[in-house]
């Protein structure tokens, strides 16, 4: 019988930081409130513990940390803690001041596994400066190599370039202020292979602060492309002048995972899955990263955990909709600097070509819509008039008289003047000369239509001298939902990056931000229209009849598949696995493989549609450019793992 699957096996990796009630220079105390940590830890699977810096004594002891009756107690705790936690299923770090014979002390982060105490890496940047004095205590750990013979704890190595490995992931430690020196120790154990940072950290509250960290710690992590864990002393370290809020931050290649409450008088606790499997796909496409790395002169050692089947809950957030912000303020900006980075490249490529016009198809759907107001937007860039744009629409067999009413209603709010062609005489002429029946809606049927569309918009730019404004974006490009050589081409594709869920999303903040009211009503119509290529006639010819969700699957999950697949590199598997979490109160499991199918047969197919793709501007992560972000070969087919 197969064991079950794992988080672990989809490359998730549990780490948590805590930042417990503390006793100052009590180390007895604290290594029972640390045990009890790690025992909650075990509860809830957690492979690796990390708690705040000199988590055994407390950072506040000052002149203490020389006194010989606090390191001795602190060398008793460490071996009451041990005891405690030896048969516990993860490993745990802990903070201690550490002498040495030849009188130096150390400020160190001791990683203990199984009872043992696995190695200890010293804080090599000591603020000495405004409310520090750490020099007065400590000396720097910077190019230390010890070698630890304690008959206490054994032989173990106190380095600075060292690592640990745990389940398979490599991980490595900087302490507070290393994270702050403008040569951070996190930037060299990342080259030398750490997945994993973690900061055990003192870092006493003010005004702004905690957002500085909270930037420090995620821009760490982009920088490194590796997982951030950070874990700061808590208020029970506050002392004198100075407060401390227990700050724990979680961030991975530049994101934020998770924060802590801070403040809290009963300490606190952060859990994270860390997707390790992205961060290693993250490191392998980025030629800088590979070009720099290397590990000359670093240990990795053994830090073994045990934790039971990791088959529960993700402790970290799934986007269902990965290509809009949660955050409105945050979307309604990037709407803006999206269209502007549509508009910009638009009225770049008009001027380069000479062109004196626009021409664009409008058909009353989303895509559409959104290219008529980069058109526009270009246009006044360019200081160029609206009439400049020559917008067409092209009803054919399968064309409502809905849509045919939208496009009219746009038209008119915007200002324009908007040119009619029926081209049902035309198709059904190609159609005869083929020897089709004109009525069979085969894929002959609503090709003819595409091209036909397509031929005109050329043409007339070619009247024009102008440029074919292209419409399909991203989704449709990823799915190979449009007609080869129709509305697949075009003069420069404004929405070529733009995902279905993003177009709907610039739309919708498009209209939120006008003043114009009918415009904003007539953008809203266009929103409520299902999706659809309009290509086969409905039974009522007022409707929209042939709906493309109902032939794809929704373009939500489509756009879920293509995001993690395409920026962080995932298969079939792992996707199957976080589209279930995301979606789990929307789609049946059934439904959502059924269109992951779909998705990666689709996407290997029509491969060779993409290869012959126009220029258009890339906005975002993801792009499917031939040119720049994706090529593959047109002829593969899709994998199962």
């Amino acid at each position: 019988m197969d064991s079950p699957v794992t988080l672990l096996d989809h490359g998730f990796f549990r780490a948590r930081a805590v930042s417990p009630v503390l006793s100052l220079a009590q180390p007895r105390n604290n290594a029972r409130a640390l045990t009890a940590a790690a025992q909650a830890a075990a509860e809830a699977e957690v492979a690796l513990l990390l708690s705040p810096e000199l988590s055994l004594t407390g950072y506040s002891c000052e002149d203490l940390f020389l006194t010989e009756p606090l390191l001795e107690e602190c060398r008793e705790a460490l071996v009451q803690l041990l005891r405690d936690s030896a048969e516990l299923p993860l490993t745990l770090v802990v903070g201690a001041p550490w002498p040495v014979a030849d009188g130096r002390v150390f400020n160190v982060a001791l990683v203990l596994s199984a009872g043992q105490v696995v190695g200890a890496v010293p804080k090599g940047a000591l603020p000495t400066y405004g409310e520090f004095y750490e020099q007065r205590w400590f000396d720097s750990g910077e190019g230390v190599a010890l070698v630890i013979d304690d008959p206490r704890f054994g032989t173990f190595p106190l380095a600075q370039k060292l690592g640990f490995e745990t389940l398979g992931v490599r991980w490595a430690l900087e302490l507070c202020e290393d994270l702050w020196s403008p040569s951070p120790p996190g930037v060299a154990h990342a080259l030398a292979g750490a997945q994993l940072i973690l900061n055990p950290s003192a870092s006493p509250e003010g005004v702004g602060k905690a957002a500085y960290r909270r930037d420090l710690v995620r821009m760490a992590s982009g920088q490194r492309l590796c997982g951030y864990l950070y874990a700061g002393a808590g208020p029970f370290e506050s002392s004198k002048d100075l407060v401390y809020g227990g700050h724990l931050l979680a961030a991975e290649a530049g994101s934020m995972l998770g924060e802590g409450e801070r403040f809290a008088l009963d300490g606190a606790s952060l859990t994270v899955d860390f997707d390790v499997q992205r961060l290693a796909f993250d490191r392998r496409r980025n030629s800088s990263f590979r070009r720099q790395a290397g590990s000359e002169g670093y240990r990795f050692l053994s830090a073994p955990a045990q934790p039971a089947a990791l088959a529960g809950p993700l402790f970290r957030q799934i986007d269902p909709q990965p290509f809009i912000p949660g955050d409105r303020e945050e979307a309604a900006r990037r709407a803006k600097d999206i269209l502007a980075i549509q508009a910009t490249g638009l009225a770049r490529r008009m001027r380069a070509a000479r062109a004196q016009a626009l021409v664009i198809g409008l058909s009353g759907g989303l895509d559409s819509t959104l290219a008529l107001l980069v058109s526009l937007e270009a246009l006044k860039r360019l200081d160029l008039p609206k009439t400049a744009l020559c917008a067409l629409t092209l009803p054919g067999p399968g064309t409502s008289e809905k849509t045919l009413g939208l496009v009219g209603g746009l038209a008119e709010v915007l200002g324009l003047t908007l040119e009619r062609i029926d081209i049902g005489p035309a198709v059904a002429q190609h159609l005869a000369d083929l020897g089709h029946d004109g009525v069979t809606p085969d894929v002959t049927f609503e090709n003819a239509q595409a091209r036909e569309r397509t031929q005109i918009l050329f043409n007339r730019a070619n009247q024009l001298a102008g440029l074919v404004v292209g419409t399909g974006d991203l989704s449709e490009l990823a799915l190979g939902w449009c007609t080869f050589n129709a509305d697949h081409m075009a003069s420069y594709n404004v929405n070529g990056s733009v995902p279905k869920t993003l177009i709907a999303d610039l739309v919708r903040a498009y209209a939120a931000q006008q003043h114009d009211q009918a415009l904003s009503q007539a953008l809203e119509a266009v929103l409520a229209l299902p999706i659809s290529p309009e290509l086969i006639p409905g039974d009522d010819p007022q409707e929209v009849g042939q709906l493309t969700e109902a032939v794809l699957g929704p373009y939500e999950v489509h756009d879920f598949y293509l995001y993690y697949a395409l920026r962080f590199g995932m298969g079939p598997a792992k996707l199957r696995f976080l589209a279930r979490r995301a979606f789990a109160d929307r789609y049946a499991p059934d439904a959502l493989d059924e269109w992951l199918d779909r998705f990666f047969s689709r996407f290997h197919a029509m491969q060779f549609k993409r290869t012959t793709l126009p220029p258009g501007p890339k906005v975002g992560t993801v792009s499917l450019s031939p040119r720049g972000d994706w090529r593959m070969p047109d002829e593969t087919t899709p994998s199962q793992r």
